[in-house]
């Protein structure tokens, strides 16, 4: 099962809640240039929400330093340890849910924690859980197969 953050952009009204819960729980402000989530506007007070689906997992197999691996429920985790800041994985996510900072060394994502749900107004996040289907699962499989191939050699 993969736990994820579940988005529902018809009832977001844009109160950037989530926002600010991420932003001030991993960096200590409310910046929602710093926050795991993202509150896109688009016409006519619609709203479009951006956090990682934890499925596709691109970047897991583009990062250079292997710094991005999934944990035991899913998660696409960074370890800021290996992160050499190259951005692949910023520019290797088809739905612009890595995020960057300017100044800050590593990029960041949603983590699925639960936070902002807690504080969403509109109820439209949730935390969830879906299948771990064998597409998601390829790409950390190949990752995986690489990094034992480096370690016996």
């Amino acid at each position: 099962m993969i736990k994820y953050l579940k988005l529902n952009d018809d009832k977001c009204v844009g109160c950037l809640n989530c926002t600010a819960t991420c932003s001030q729980l991993y960096f200590k402000e409310d910046d929602p240039a710093k926050a795991r989530i993202k509150i896109l506007p688009l016409a006519l007070g619609k709203y479009h929400i951006v956090a990682c689906d934890q499925e596709c997992r691109r970047c897991v197999t583009e990062c250079p330093t292997q710094a991005i691996t999934v944990n035991a429920r899913g998660v696409v985790m960074i370890n800021k340890k290996l992160c050499v800041g190259c951005l692949a994985c910023v520019a290797v996510c088809p739905i612009g849910a890595m995020f960057y900072y300017p100044g800050d060394p590593t990029p960041f994502k949603c983590v699925a924690c639960g936070a902002c749900v807690k504080t969403c107004s509109a109820d439209a996040l949730e935390i969830a859980e879906k299948e771990d289907s064998p597409a998601s699962r390829r790409p950390f499989e190949i990752a995986e197969a690489v990094r034992r191939k480096e370690a016996t050699t």
